[in-house]
């Protein structure tokens, strides 16, 4: 059994939270770039140029990518052989949100639902938890903007809608948030499970290092399809017309009920935000 404290957890989510806001990963910076050539469009050119000057002001003068910094969303993965000692481990992952958006002079966007009063710490974190075998902590740090986050879909399809009608999901979704969700956008999708499973795995998607590819040979195949396929739709960089309106598309797959085939589409911006850690 192996003791970790509440306080190193706090001090990780605060480091994590400034740093998916001020760099974008590596594996996005690579991605972004190789689209940037790709684009046919002058004006879209024009804009992946302003927008990688943004990337590099933000990383050298530690400053936000985006004044949008987002509602934290922690994945924890947490080993049976872990011991956690001292704070109750939300109120830990909170403490870290607290003084990561305190200390990086990020804006706190998070409110009431209805009175929309704000909670001024941009707490509470919408946190997902899995316990898993070993005795490491593992942490994503993905703060989401709501630009794409509203963007976002679900659709209970029927079980004879089958691929096709997974396919035109996705679509669907990309062709409605056009350039509402600051595109070039990275498109995370889950297929199968339940109404709530669908949606998690599609937040969950959209932090998969972009240089992983899925094991499963069908999974694989409609990424690339669906990718060619959306860039096609002609919305392009900031929605104003060109060849890269995505940068990816990762898809997220898991058992679902005989009578059901639920798809989620969770949309994120350019910069699609994720930091990983292991204690």
């Amino acid at each position: 059994m192996r003791t970790v404290r509440a306080e190193e957890i706090t001090k990780n989510i605060k480091e994590m939270c400034i740093e998916a806001n001020h760099v974008l990963s590596k594996d996005m910076e690579e991605l972004f770039i190789q689209s940037a050539k790709k684009e046919n469009s002058i004006l879209g050119k024009q804009i992946l140029g302003q927008l990688k000057e943004n990337l590099e002001i933000a990383r050298e003068d530690h400053i936000p990518i985006c004044q949008d910094t987002g509602m934290a969303v922690i994945f924890l993965k947490i080993g049976q052989d872990v011991h956690i000692e001292g704070d109750n481990l939300t109120d830990a992952v909170n403490q870290g949100v607290r003084e990561g958006y305190a200390e990086g002079y990020l804006r706190k966007s998070v409110v009431e639902p209805i009175e929309r009063i704000n909670t001024k710490d941009n707490t509470p974190a919408v946190i997902h938890y899995e316990i898993v075998q070993g005795d490491e902590i593992d942490i994503t740090v993905a703060p989401k903007g709501f630009g794409s986050e509203n963007m976002s879909r679900v659709f209970m399809l029927k079980p004879a809608d089958g691929l096709e009608g997974v396919k035109e999901s996705i679509l669907t979704a990309v062709k409605e948030a056009g350039p509402n969700a600051c595109p070039p956008m990275v498109v995370g999708v889950g297929i199968g499970g339940t109404f709530e499973k669908c949606a998690q795995m599609a937040k969950h998607a959209l932090t998969r290092d972009l240089n992983d590819k899925p094991s499963v040979p069908y999974v694989r195949e409609l990424e690339k399809e669906m990718l060619d396929k959306i860039n096609k739709l002609g919305i392009g960089p900031g929605g104003l017309g060109g060849t890269v309106t995505a940068l990816a598309v990762n898809i997220e797959t898991y058992a679902t009920h005989i009578a059901g085939l639920p798809v989620a589409v969770n949309i994120c911006c350019h910069v699609n935000r994720h930091v990983h850690r292991i204690l």
